[in-house]
Order: structure tokens, then C-alpha cells, then sequence
């Protein structure tokens, strides 16, 4: 489909529900991601997000949700049984709002049924290229519609992000929309150029998916408190969007790690925890690897080669709906939770990614077998 294509759905969208709708919400939306809420009640609502795919609606949109009810996380993987469609993302929609209007015993709100299909022409203001005709078109005529829809997508995809990225390098404004400051930006256009040009190729670099939802993760990671204040750090390895080191900066100031951070500052030069976050094509839908590269740490459920032990890192413990932010704030608290120490005058090549991986695999195996151990109450 067309960015123009897309671009009816999210108006017709926008013209149903607004932000000041009863039940559900458009709270902001582009052609790369739409964010809207479901009012439960006054006092209540569900803020969810979709990111749209680039070969949309070939490949569906990618939905999480701010919540780790697991109910919500069942609401959002069942989208993924609604058929195929050039208007997929109002299909989507509309089980979505119902599902979750079943889920908290509310009645269904009659807007839903304006979704269905054919997408109303008249209310966008789209008028069909061709006349409805019986007789089936070409191959050539269809390859040449083919090419016309993706260079149409490639341009206004160019020219819709480029603009905003000028906008925020002339200084008009020193954040975008998003609060992402200049430099992050410019990372963000740089991978999704080099996206758009590998798709162009024909190139392969993992899954679209993943691309799109990792690609919301780093905006998000760019934007929050805790980045910009100096708790972590995040960088690409290689370019990679798939691979990332992120530098624990900060840790509990009570903790005996935060003193052990300290005395490495002044010993080494190492003020930080290094992480290596690499994913799957699968992500979200599988959890990330994750392991320590520096320093070397004894406790903290850090083990051998620099795994890390958490049910969260494994198919049985991760949801799609955890954020990356969370799972790196999650791991710092496991850390100090653990007791982990710096192992000072530990050889520097005692990590490396086989070991850790050797390790994952053990841990998962011994946890399937026996399951995870939930301390006492006294423990915290």
C-alpha cells in the first residue's frame, strides 16, 4: 500500500475518534506509529502503541501496550489472527476496542462498527485511480502499479522525514516532538535512511518487525528521564540496530556496588557497568540477550561468561509488552538486589559471548526443569 494509502486510514481514524471520545482515543499518529488510549473509566485509562510496518499491510502492525497485565498482553496478541486487508489497521482496531471493552465487562461503544470494511472514499477524500471493472489486469500492468506504489512510498517516506530532520538541525526547534534531542535524531534519520536503502536492495537486515519495534525502543530510550540524566548509556555495535552496548551508569548510592563503581573509576578509569544487548529477528516477541562484558562481577545472578540470571531474559518470563528501559533498570535493581561486587584484578578476557551463552542455555534448561526460586517474604 501507498503512504497515501495509509495516510486515509489514519485520517478516517482521526475523524471517528478524537482525543476527547468517550471510549477510545487517537492521541497521536504518522505514518510510522500511532498512539491512542482506552478510557476505562474516568480515573482509568490504557495508553497503547502500534508500530506501522513499511511494507504495511503486507506485513501487520506491531502493537504494545504501557502495562504488564498480562490480560492486556493476551489482547494484543490475539490481533495477530485478523486477517489480511488493505485496511488491516481499522480491522485491528475495531477487535482491539471490542476485545478490551469485553475485557473490563463494558459495552460495546457503537463507533466500532464503523470500522469495517470497504474504507468510506467520500470521508478522506481519496478517489479510486481506476474504474471498477470485471476483467483482471495484466502482469505487466500490475508490475508497473507495483513499481508506482513503492516509489511513491520511498519518496514521501524521503521527504516526510527529511523535513522534520531539517527542521530540527536549523535550530527552529532543539527537540523534536518527541523530545529527542539533535544528535539522537540524527541517528534515528541515519538508520532509518539506511533501511529505507537496504529495502531499496533488496537487502536483508533482520526482520521488519523487529526493525520497527527496536526502532521505538531507541526513540523512547532517547526521550526518558533516565537517559538524559546520566543513569545509562546506549550505543550501537557497528551501526547495528540489532546489537547494543549500554553502560550502566548509575546504580543504589547505598549499595556496596556503587562504592565498588567508584574505587574502579579511580583505580582503572571504568566508571560503569557494560552491557551487550544483541536481538533476534523474532524481537519483541523473543527476549534479548543480554550479558556483562565489564567488569567482572561476583553475586548479582551474574554467571559464568557474563550471563545474566532472570526469568525476564527467557522465553518463559518474557512478554512483548516489557520496554527496553525497563528490562535495563530491571537488571541494575537485580545487581544491587544480588549483592554484586567488582571482582577486582579479575582477567579482563574472563567474559566473552560463547561462555555467557553456554550459561543461558544451562539456566534455561535447569529453570524448565525445576522452575524458579521464589524467595521468602523476609528476603523482600
Amino acid at each position: 500500500m501507498s503512504v497515501s494509502g495509509l495516510k486515509a486510514e489514519l485520517k478516517y481514524l482521526k475523524s471517528i475518534f478524537k482525543p476527547n471520545h468517550e471510549r477510545f482515543r487517537i492521541i497521536d499518529c504518522n505514518h510510522d506509529e500511532l498512539s491512542c488510549q482506552f478510557n476505562v473509566s474516568g480515573e482509568k485509562q490504557v495508553t497503547i502503541h502500534c508500530n506501522m510496518t513499511e511494507s504495511y499491510p503486507s506485513t501487520p502492525p506491531i502493537w504494545f501496550v504501557e502495562s504488564d497485565d498480562p490480560n492486556l498482553a493476551q489482547v494484543l496478541e490475539r490481533l495477530e489472527d485478523v486477517g489480511r486487508g488493505n485496511t488491516l489497521l481499522l480491522q485491528q482496531l475495531k477487535k482491539l476496542i471490542s476485545d478490551l471493552c469485553r475485557l473490563y465487562n463494558l459495552p460495546q461503544h457503537p463507533d466500532v462498527t464503523k470500522l469495517d470494511p470497504p474504507l468510506p472514499a467520500v470521508s478522506v477524500g481519496q478517489e479510486p485511480k481506476h474504474e471498477t471493472t470485471d476483467e483482471v489486469p495484466s502482469e505487466e500492468v500490475e508490475e508497473e502499479e507495483e513499481e508506482e506504489e513503492e516509489e511513491e512510498m520511498e519518496e514521501d517516506l524521503e521527504d516526510l522525514e527529511l523535513d522534520d530532520f531539517n527542521e530540527a538541525m536549523e535550530g527552529n526547534k532543539s527537540e523534536d516532538e518527541d523530545g529527542v534531542e539533535k544528535k539522537n535524531l540524527e541517528i534515528l534519520q541515519n538508520i532509518r535512511k539506511t533501511q529505507t536503502q537496504d529495502h531499496v536492495n533488496g537487502v536483508v537486515s533482520g526482520s521488519v518487525q523487529a526493525s520497527d519495534r527496536l526502532m521505538k525502543e531507541l526513540r523512547d530510550i532517547y526521550r526518558s528521564k533516565s537517559y538524559k540524566t546520566g543513569s545509562y548509556s546506549v550505543e550501537l555495535v557497528n551501526d547495528s540496530l540489532y546489537e547494543w552496548h549500554v553502560k550502566l551508569m548509575s546504580v543504589d548510592p547505598d549499595s556496596p556496588l556503587h562504592k565498588d563503581l567508584q574505587d574502579l573509576k579511580k583505580k582503572d578509569g571504568l566508571d560503569c557497568i557494560l552491557l551487550n544487548v544483541s536481538y533476534k529477528d523474532t524481537f519483541p516477541f523473543d527476549p534479548p540477550f543480554v550479558r556483562v562484558v565489564s567488569p567482572v562481577i561476583t553475586g548479582g545472578y551474574v554467571l559464568d561468561g557474563g550471563a545474566i540470571c532472570m526469568e525476564l531474559l527467557t522465553t518463559q518470563g518474557w512478554t512483548s509488552a516489557y520496554s527496553i528501559e525497563a528490562v535495563i533498570m530491571q537488571i541494575s535493581a537485580t545487581f544491587v538486589k544480588g549483592e554484586a561486587r567488582v571482582q577486582f584484578g579479575a582477567q579482563n578476557n574472563q567474559y566473552n559471548v560463547d561462555r555467557a551463552q553456554q550459561s543461558y542455555r544451562y539456566l534455561v534448561q535447569t529453570h524448565e526443569k525445576h522452575g524458579w526460586y521464589t524467595p521468602p517474604k523476609t528476603e523482600g
